[in-house]
């Protein structure tokens, strides 16, 4: 099946040449200039993913995004979004609203297809029927539902598969390079301080339950899932990086 692309961008040149990247890398490749083209196209059918400009007519990338996040029908839906918005306050804003990838531009676009392909194979690999339970938490592979204390909450697809694979190795503990590797995949480039954003969503949305603290920061080394919630004792001298990783994890 060939999957259906939304590429939404005012920029004609851009576009083009985006759609045309797509086309040859066997994809359907579905233009929109603004926001209301777009959600027409939507409403039509669903795609499989959407390469999204910020600075759009009218509503904008970001409000684009909050309102397909909100929509149950479209709120799965993966988004890239490719902007020439480069500050670091800027990419974390668009990851924090839904964005699942930021490339900012002027951008490659081999490196844009990569990304593409990419996050559309982490879409689509398949999910047993296997469930996990751990702290309060349950965890279904097969209905990607998540139920804290009996409640279910809500998670991104992102969140999920973190969660995931937090549980399924329950007290071991990953650098941020490692769940880039675990999570998003070896071949995706993706900056380590995406890992930060997610982590905080997912304790954002533990939160309510007060299991939060089950996702937690070892300092110096990176993130672990601890089932009983108590905080981990590192005897690491601080001098020594850990796993190759130097640089602290931030505490959210």
């Amino acid at each position: 099946m060939t999957e259906n692309i939304l590429l939404v961008e005012d920029n004609t040149l851009i576009q083009k040449l985006v759609a045309f990247n797509l086309t040859q890398c066997g994809y359907r490749a579905i233009q929109a200039l603004d926001a209301t083209s777009a959600m027409t196209h939507i409403n039509n059918a669903l795609p499989e993913l959407i390469i999204l400009d910020w600075m759009l007519p009218g509503l904008s990338g970001i409000e684009f995004i909050s309102r397909l996040k909100s929509n149950q029908l479209t709120r799965n839906i993966p988004i890239i979004m490719l902007t020439a918005r480069n500050e670091e306050h800027d990419i974390v804003m668009g990851l924090e609203s839904g964005a699942d990838d930021y490339i900012t531009k002027p951008f490659s676009p081999r490196e844009l297809m990569a990304r593409v392909r990419a996050l559309l194979r982490r879409m689509s690999t398949q999910m047993t029927d296997e469930s996990l339970c751990a702290g309060g938490l349950e965890l279904s592979l097969s209905t990607r539902r998540v139920s804290a204390k009996g409640t279910v909450i809500d998670l991104g697809q992102t969140e999920f598969r973190l969660l995931h694979l937090l549980i399924a190795h329950k007290e071991r503990v990953y650098s941020r390079s490692q769940l880039l590797d675990q999570v998003w995949g070896n071949d995706v480039f993706v900056e380590e301080r995406t890992v930060d954003v997610h982590i905080r969503r997912l304790r954002e949305a533990l939160e309510p339950s007060g299991l939060d603290c089950l996702v937690q920061t070892v300092r110096g080394i990176g993130y672990r899932f601890c089932a009983n919630g108590k905080p981990i004792l590192s005897s690491l001298p601080s001098h020594k990086p850990y796993f190759g990783v130097e640089k602290l994890a931030l505490q959210f």
